[in-house]
């Protein structure tokens, strides 16, 4: 493993406590943590927010347009530029096919080709939610079938832009949601999207 890379390690637990937890899909829950090595040093109590993990989708047409989605968002206060995304449902779904599902139920489309943009964890300290990011090209539509949109996308809108536009948004703190900043600039460095962009 390189020096220079995130490497999974797991502290001992000697409580863990619900503080919510019901049907929906995230919980949150208090564990008290000891630091291995810490000698005589109290535990200590982080609180963490459970979750399945999600699938980010930057579907790009053949003119180097981006599948984007206005949508309110309430915990931020905001209505953001998004790219399509969703939750994985079930434990060991594979990401790639929760990204086919989230773009045709958000954007009414398929992809033919899929490229892996790798993975983020959206806020360590608290969260272990982690992202999936991918780059879906050859789009073609297939309508949302019996999927109904509701609550917050039911007011959602799905436009396009030229992927050359967003990375300036993006740049220029115009689009801040962080998922789409990742997806975008990780496309963008790779050279995956558009000739002749600025470095």
């Amino acid at each position: 493993m390189s020096a220079l890379a995130d490497r999974p390690e797991q502290w001992p637990v000697l409580e863990t406590r619900d503080l919510h937890r019901d049907g929906w899909v995230v919980a949150l829950r208090a564990d008290t943590v000891t630091r291995p090595g810490g000698g005589d040093e109290a535990p200590f109590r982080r609180i963490v927010l459970e979750h399945p993990g999600a699938v980010v989708v930057l579907a790009v047409d053949d003119d180097d347009h981006v599948v984007l989605l206005r949508q309110y968002r309430h915990a931020a206060g905001h209505r953001f530029v998004e790219l399509p995304a969703g939750l994985i449902d079930h434990p060991g779904e594979d990401p790639v096919d929760v990204g086919r599902r989230e773009l045709a139920e958000e954007a009414g489309l398929a992809a033919a080709t899929w490229t892996d943009l790798g993975t983020s964890w959206s806020s360590p300290g608290i969260s272990a939610e982690r992202l999936h990011h991918y780059l879906a090209r050859g789009l073609t539509d297939v309508g949302r079938g019996d999927f109904e949109m509701v609550h917050e996308e039911a007011d959602m809108e799905v436009f396009r832009a030229p992927f050359a536009d967003l990375v300036a948004a993006v740049l220029a703190g115009d689009v801040t949601d962080g998922p789409l900043v990742i997806a975008v600039l990780k496309a963008h460095a790779a050279g995956l999207v558009g000739p002749g962009l600025p470095a």
